[in-house]
């Protein structure tokens, strides 16, 4: 299923310092899909599978396209390109082409929000 694409805003200072923004694109995925987010320099790829809330890294490692793109299915994002598979927990291809893991982000849930930790500078 192609993802939509969506800017957020950019974090607040307090967000940003502490790594952690808030998602309310998150409570609209449905399962088994995924959206291209834009906060602050970070492109994520926002995904809802097996009812889990995931946030990585929009970027193929090896083909340099959106995974939010890809097809969704049981814990794994599959590039449309050239069909890359990456587990959604680690960011590890489960097999060629892909050899490098792409980027996973933390995500909790705070008083009813969803959010997710992007690298701060500090990182």
């Amino acid at each position: 299923m192609p993802a939509e694409d969506h800017h957020t805003e950019s974090p607040t200072d307090g967000e940003y310092n502490s790594g952690w923004v808030r998602i309310d694109e998150a409570r609209t995925l449905d399962d088994e899909s995924a959206i291209h987010l834009d906060i602050g320099r970070h492109e994520v790829c926002l995904i809802r599978s097996l009812g889990r809330i995931h946030a990585i890294r929009d970027e193929c490692t090896h083909g340099q396209v959106l995974l939010s793109e890809g097809d969704i299915e049981a814990g794994y994002v599959e590039c449309w390109l050239h069909g890359s598979r990456f587990d959604l927990d680690t960011g590890v291809p489960t097999g060629p082409p892909a050899t490098e893991p792409v980027a996973v982000y933390p995500v909790r849930m705070t008083d009813n929000e969803i959010q997710v930790r992007l690298p701060t500078s500090d990182d």
